[in-house]
């Protein structure tokens, strides 16, 4: 941070702000003098070989000439501290320099994008939200600030990141899902009509989330159908299983009484309202899954109605499996005698383990689901950043 923040006393010197940095050498750092200088003396080299070839630019190395036409091509600027640590997500990096060179905030890169259009167009919530709260920054040309191609920071919002995952949460679902969690944040972050509607190509920020998004909601919406179809035929299996249980009375029924002849029993109770419960959640499962087959699968869909369902529905999955293994080893305690019953106790507990095997493997699944439908801004993931 402090050779990065050294480097940024170039502001101090020379315009290194706005479309048109300036170009006064003798204000330069030393590294910066060095470097102009060096490349200034490779072109004149290059300049000279050409003249003197017919060819052109045979004898000019060809590493040199590939590294001039890529600074042609990116117009002769780089990014500067400030652009780049925004870009890569460094809020203390952005804080520091702002404090040093409040004019810094006026930077841009060759496309015309200053640090709030790197920041939302990275998916960087906390420099953005740093930047909503620093005071003495001209909000109205920061904010509102335009690209090359007339987008704004609400298009960038809207555009996704192409085959780069920026969000700590897995599945293309619920990537889906916090994708519209950031357009809405960023779009709720300034007043109604705040920013730019239309960008050169005549597009609005609704439009480009939808263009851009398609092959994600795509995947998305495969992985929930695939999801929902395997958990809807184990719920299907369990709720015939419970309607059978719940049918069937342990001991059968007092003739006289017309009553069950294990009433008296606390097993007996476990096991009646343990098979009810199972089939009521059996059910509510199956009806969520199926819920979520028939979806249209819009981008409005991915935002709350999709993993709310999907959340529901493990839930009900998960406590009816729970209840029909309680069902069962209530049931079938009445067919041991007394001296049996302690040997089956462990019995029941090794039964218990698949299940609940099966459910630890879907609690990653479960709190991420959790954690993409209560939480508001999205949560930035560091493990790998795009170049």
């Amino acid at each position: 941070m402090g050779k990065l923040v050294q480097c940024t006393k170039a502001y101090k010197s020379y315009g290194n702000t706005g479309s048109n940095p300036g170009q006064d050498t003798t204000l330069l750092p030393n590294a910066l003098i060095k470097k102009d200088f060096s490349e200034d003396r490779k072109t004149q080299e290059d300049h000279k070989a050409q003249d003197q070839d017919p060819k052109g630019t045979d004898n000019v190395p060809k590493k040199r000439r590939n590294k001039r036409q890529k600074g042609q091509k990116k117009g002769g600027k780089e990014q500067t501290a400030l652009l780049i640590a925004a870009k890569a997500g460094a809020t203390e990096m952005v804080e520091k320099i702002l404090d040093e060179f409040p004019v810094a905030i006026q930077d841009v890169d060759s496309e015309q994008k200053n640090v709030v259009l790197l920041a939302i167009e990275n998916r960087q919530p906390h420099v953005y939200k740093f930047l909503l709260k620093r005071e003495n920054i001209p909000r109205e040309s920061v904010f509102r600030h335009v690209d090359q191609q007339g987008n704004s920071a609400l298009h960038l919002a809207a555009t996704q990141c192409g085959e780069y995952r920026p969000w700590l949460i897995p599945g293309s679902a619920l990537q889906m899902q916090w994708e519209i969690k950031w357009f809405e944040f960023v779009k709720n972050s300034m007043p109604p009509n705040f920013f730019p509607h239309y960008n050169k190509r005549l597009q609005t920020p609704n439009e480009v989330f939808v263009n851009t998004h398609k092959d994600l909601i795509k995947d998305g919406s495969e992985w929930l159908t695939k999801t929902s179809e395997s958990c809807s035929v184990v719920a299907a299996l369990v709720a015939t299983v419970a309607f059978a249980t719940s049918a069937t009375v342990p001991g059968g029924i007092n003739q006289d009484r017309g009553t069950p002849t294990l009433e008296d029993k606390p097993a007996f109770n476990a096991f009646a309202i343990s098979s009810l419960a199972a089939l009521c959640f059996s059910v509510t499962a199956l009806v969520f899954f199926l819920s979520i087959l028939t979806s249209r699968y819009q981008e409005k869909d991915f935002a709350l109605d999709l993993p709310r369902k999907l959340l529901l529905g493990l839930t009900s999955l998960f406590a009816s499996i729970a209840a029909m293994l309680v069902s069962f080893c209530a049931g079938h305690i009445f067919v041991l005698t007394e001296q049996l019953r302690y040997v089956a106790y462990p019995l029941y507990a090794a039964l218990c383990f698949p299940v609940t095997f099966f459910a630890f493997a879907q609690l990653s699944l479960y709190f991420d689901l959790i954690l993409a439908i209560f939480k508001t801004v999205p949560q930035r993931s560091y493990e790998v950043l795009p170049h």
